[in-house]
Formats: structure tokens, C-alpha cells, sequence
């Protein structure tokens, strides 16, 4: 099983000098870091490293997935924040899981006792109200259906549609915003029914950099998603 690290970045480069020394290059095949146009330093540092990095071309991380994703080598992705959130030696559990089947693994800030140093009350609030609903309404229960850190495998992208616009497009554009697709992936695992595992991992707080959270316009969005999931019967 070939595994494909995906790194996320928007000026992030305090966090990249602190977490990727701890990454072991054992524990992946692919390493690539897809950038939402940075300009404190992210890029220079990925290429100074020789860390293969691919600079999106449209704003938004669902864009900054799908941008790339036809240069995903690995048959599973595990999709990590270097901000310091993700702690890095969950990567091998999350890859020792999916090795016994699964077709995806979450690293749950919520789970036997895990925590979020980096939630203030909205997002605590936010995220369990969230997970709650996607609990309820689609059929698996999560203990935090939000996170970006998990693994899954890369097939999944194009099995469940991630990139489906209908999903995103009405409620991006009332609320003018872009939104990931962690949510709608949860969502339509648990639809599918497919293996589902979650493992517990506290969420530091931030080495550096500012929470691009919007938590207004996203959690519009995340709503809408999750009852219009409800009513749509076919999405591929």
C-alpha cells in the first residue's frame, strides 16, 4: 500500500520548520505540498528543501485537493496541517488502520479522551453541533466528522464525487466563500457505508500563523450540505 502525504499551505513557514523535521520519511511514499500562494517565506522553504510543492491556482482548499490530485501516486492520502494542529506520529496509526481495511481513518480531537487546545467556544461549539448532525442524519457515528487529519483512500475522490459542484456551488456563492470537502467526505462515507475508523489525537495549539476559519460563512455552507445530503439520492 502506497501512502501519499498531502500538506495543505498558506504561509505557513514557521510551522514547516517546526513539524516537518519531525515527519519520518519512512512513513510515506509520496510527499507533496499543495500552496494557496504564499508570501512569507513557504515556498522558498519547500524548494530550498527540495519538497516537492505545487502552487493552486484557484483559492480554496477544495481547489487546492482537486488541483492536485491527479498527481497523487499513493493508493492512500493522508492529509496533515503543519500549523502544529496535527501532531505528526499519529501518521503511522492512521496508516497501521487503513492497512487493516478501512477505507478511511480519522484522527478524532474528541475521541477517549482527546483534546483541542487550539478550539476557542464558537468552534468547539461549532464542531460538535456538526458532527452531531452528520451522526444523526447519515448513519455513522463520528466523534468529529470535521478534522482535516485523516486517511483515506485516493479512489475516494472520484467514488463519492468530492468535486461535485451541485455540493458546493449555491450556498459558496450566497455566502461568498470556499469551503474543504472533509465534511461532505464524512458525509458521504457514511452514506456509502463504507469502513470507517476513528482514532484519538489531541489538536495542539498553532505553532504560528493565523486560523483561516470562517466560521460564519463555512458552518452556512456545512448546513446546507449536510440536508441537502438528505434529499440527494445519486451524485455520480
Amino acid at each position: 500500500m502506497k501512502v501519499t502525504l498531502l500538506i495543505p499551505t498558506l504561509n505557513e513557514v514557521d510551522g514547516m520548520k517546526a513539524i516537518m523535521p519531525l515527519i519520518n520519511k519512512e512513513w510515506y511514499d509520496q510527499l507533496l505540498i499543495v500552496d494557496g500562494n504564499s508570501t512569507d517565506g513557504t515556498i522558498e522553504f519547500c524548494k530550498q528543501q527540495g519538497i516537492p510543492i505545487y502552487i493552486q491556482q484557484k483559492k480554496g482548499m477544495r481547489h487546492a485537493y482537486a488541483e492536485v490530485w491527479d498527481k497523487i501516486t499513493g493508493d492512500v492520502v493522508v492529509t496533515f496541517s503543519p500549523d502544529g494542529n496535527s501532531i505528526p506520529e499519529k501518521i503511522p496509526e492512521c496508516i497501521k488502520k487503513m492497512k487493516e481495511g478501512y477505507d478511511m481513518v480519522i484522527v478524532s480531537r474528541y475521541k477517549d479522551g482527546a483534546k483541542s487546545l487550539d478550539d476557542d467556544i464558537v468552534t468547539g461549539f461549532g464542531n460538535k453541533v456538526f458532527t452531531s448532525m452528520i451522526s444523526i442524519f447519515h448513519g455513522f457515528h463520528y466523534t468529529d466528522a470535521m478534522v482535516i487529519y485523516r486517511a483515506y483512500k485516493t479512489n475516494l475522490a472520484q467514488k463519492l464525487n468530492l468535486n461535485d459542484e451541485k455540493a458546493y456551488a449555491f450556498p459558496e456563492k450566497l455566502f461568498k466563500t470556499t469551503v474543504s470537502w472533509e465534511p461532505l467526505l464524512s458525509i458521504r462515507a457514511a452514506r456509502n457505508k463504507l469502513k470507517i475508523a476513528e482514532i484519538p489525537g489531541d489538536e495542539p495549539k498553532r505553532v504560528s500563523g493565523k486560523r483561516k476559519l470562517q466560521v460564519l460563512p463555512w458552518g452556512a455552507v456545512f448546513f446546507y450540505q449536510v440536508f441537502r445530503e438528505i434529499f440527494v439520492k445519486k451524485y455520480v
